[in-house]
C-alpha cells in the first residue's frame, strides 16, 4: 500500500474554489479506484497551503486509477475548472509507504 500526499500552493484569494475541489475529489477518486483519506484546506497559519491524501495498492494500480480519472466526468470537469480558475498555483506529490506496522502484542 502507498499513500500519496499532494502538497498544493494555492491563491488564498480562491480558498473557496479549492473547497469546490476538493469536493469534487471527494466523489470522484473514491469511484475511480483509491481510498481517499480527504483533502484538507487551509485554516490557521498558512494561508496558502492545502493537502490531499489517498491511499492506492500500488504505482501501476495508480496508472490505472489515472486512467479512469481521466475518463471520468466529473474527474474532467474539475481538471477544467482548476484550469479555468487558477486557484492552484503549485501542486507537488509525495508517495509514501507505512514503515510502522501495527505493533504485536506480547501475550
Amino acid at each position: 500500500m502507498l499513500t500519496c500526499i499532494i502538497r498544493y500552493h494555492i491563491d488564498p484569494a480562491k480558498k473557496a474554489q479549492f473547497e469546490q475541489y476538493a469536493r469534487n475529489w471527494g466523489e470522484a477518486i473514491p469511484r475511480c479506484g483509491a481510498d481517499l483519506i480527504g483533502y484538507f484546506a487551509p485554516h490557521e497559519g498558512s494561508s496558502t497551503l492545502a493537502y490531499g491524501i489517498y491511499n492506492i495498492e500500488s504505482l501501476a494500480a495508480y496508472e490505472q486509477y489515472r486512467a479512469r480519472l481521466a475518463a471520468d466526468p466529473l474527474g474532467r470537469e474539475n481538471y477544467e475548472f482548476a484550469l479555468k480558475e487558477r486557484f492552484l498555483l503549485r501542486e507537488d506529490r509525495t508517495w509514501l509507504k507505512l514503515a510502522s506496522g501495527p505493533q504485536e502484542k506480547n501475550a
